[in-house]
């Protein structure tokens, strides 16, 4: 019994590494920049780690891969914010469902994207001084938590077709 726990555990962490490294690859190779920082659908994967893996490890997943892309990219600024931010989102999300995409899981996704949206707005405000000018950043974060929701949809029905999630 104590052996199987400690495989599982195992794995778990072996995936959570697996998860960090994805987020932190698809955040800060596959972007768009903007005036302030860049847009990324690196949300999309965390999204996935926090539907396949217990709620600890993909908050542990979010916070390491979502701060390694913004401290590997220049934006150490943000580092704490987003640690904070993802281990918020993730945690909404549930791998308890046999199915990644579910309902738990799309509304998981609308409530993670105000987090994303209100998080980076405050912070922003907090950071700059300026909560006015904070506003200029909305749009973006919308198209990227937009973009996030949509891979999240696209992998999730993926894995859920080919029954993946059995093994993870």
């Amino acid at each position: 019994m104590e052996r199987r726990k400690s495989q599982e555990h195992l794995k778990h962490i072996m995936m959570t590494a697996l998860f960090a490294a994805m987020i932190y690859v698809i955040t800060s190779f596959v972007k768009i920049p903007t005036y302030q920082g860049y847009i990324h659908v690196g949300d999309g994967m965390m999204y996935i780690a926090a539907a396949v893996l217990p709620a600890p490890y993909a908050i542990a997943a979010a916070a390491i891969g979502g701060g390694m892309a913004d401290y590997l990219s220049g934006f150490a600024v943000w580092v704490l914010p987003t640690i904070m931010i993802k281990s918020a989102e993730a945690a909404l999300f549930t791998s308890k469902k046999s199915k990644t995409v579910c309902k738990h899981n799309i509304i998981a996704v609308i409530l993670s994207s105000v987090i994303c949206i209100a998080g980076y707005y405050l912070a922003e405000g907090l950071i700059y001084g300026n909560f006015i000018a904070a506003l200029a950043s909305i749009p973006t974060n919308l198209i990227q938590v937009i973009g996030s929701a949509a891979l999240f949809v696209f992998l999730g029905m993926s894995l859920d077709k080919t029954g993946l999630k059995k093994f993870i």
